[in-house]
């Protein structure tokens, strides 16, 4: 089967099923096989500018046609049976009207899947949609099983424990929390999550916000910035009033966790995240992450 994935968490799912896809987005950069396959799509956006800079130019590139063109020309050439793109949000990855049309416009025979999860629930939905539509239900099934035994494992860790006020954000300028899966998993990793509804967008605050909630840990995972970007871009909350004065950050548990792998991206990688999370909440519970995935802001702010 030809597939194009036009999202990193689909090409994550393509590829843990079995399934090379014959066309990615400009984005899709794991496993790293998908960086040698043909993107489909480009961005308008300069991904590495400041947060304030990409926020400025999203909001231009939406009101002048969209953040992302599809390269309709490599689409056509690649003729696949299935394309997948997502409803979620205009911001992370093209959106499913704009794939359609541009189906429809080069008459391609080929099926348009949908993706747009709100939960880890909704992540493995997906899996096993993506893995019927290609014809590996089995697999499918067998990479759900061992996600959800890894879930089941750290709720029992986390079970009996104190549950620390936590918030993470997925912008820093302007400060956003993060929403759609994060509070069911800061949930499940045995934290409380006061500033968003599980499934709830992630949506601006203004700064006040964490003051007034106060966090006993903070994270930081901005979405599309890898640790350095982020790490880059820290004197946007570390010089805003009040910071040196809330409890995350007087108890040193303010933590950077790649935002563009692990937790903007809703692929079998989120249950990395999800470990993660556990770690930052509960460090005597879970082994130490990688420091390229997750690092404590003293570690960053002695370097």
């Amino acid at each position: 089967m030809r597939v194009v994935s036009l999202l990193p968490s689909a090409t994550e799912i393509v590829y843990a099923l079995g399934v090379e896809p014959v066309g990615v987005s400009h984005e899709c950069d794991h496993p790293p096989a998908a960086n040698g396959q043909p993107a489909v799509n480009r961005s308008r956006v300069d991904p590495d500018a400041t947060s304030a800079e990409i926020d400025d130019q999203v909001q231009d590139a939406e009101e002048s046609g969209g953040v992302y063109e599809i390269d309709r020309e490599t689409l056509a050439e690649l003729d696949p049976d299935l394309v997948i793109s997502q409803g979620i949000c205009d911001v992370c990855a093209v959106d499913e009207v704009r794939v359609r049309a541009a189906v429809d416009d080069l008459g391609l025979d080929c099926r348009v899947l949908t993706t747009d999860p709100h939960s880890l629930a909704d992540v493995f939905d997906d899996i096993e949609r993506v893995g019927a539509a290609m014809g590996r239900e089995a697999r499918a099934a067998e990479l759900v099983a061992d996600l959800k035994a890894r879930v089941d494992d750290v709720q029992e860790r986390t079970e009996g424990l104190a549950r620390p006020r936590t918030a993470v954000l997925d912008w820093v300028d302007p400060v956003m929390v993060a929403g759609h899966w994060v509070p069911g998993m800061v949930d499940r990793a045995g934290g409380a999550y006061g500033m968003a509804e599980p499934g709830a967008r992630s949506r601006p605050r203004e700064w006040a916000d964490l003051p007034a909630y106060d966090p006993e840990v903070l994270v930081t995972a901005p979405c599309g910035f890898e640790v350095d970007q982020t790490v880059r871009d820290l004197p946007v909350l570390t010089e805003q009033d009040g910071w040196a004065d809330l409890t995350a950050v007087a108890e040193n548990r303010v933590y950077v966790i790649d935002g563009h792998h692990y937790v903007n991206r809703p692929g079998p990688r989120l249950v990395d995240t999800l470990e993660f999370l556990a770690w930052c909440l509960h460090p005597d519970a879970f082994d130490r992450p990688p420091v390229d995935a997750v690092r404590p802001l003293e570690t960053v702010l002695q370097q």
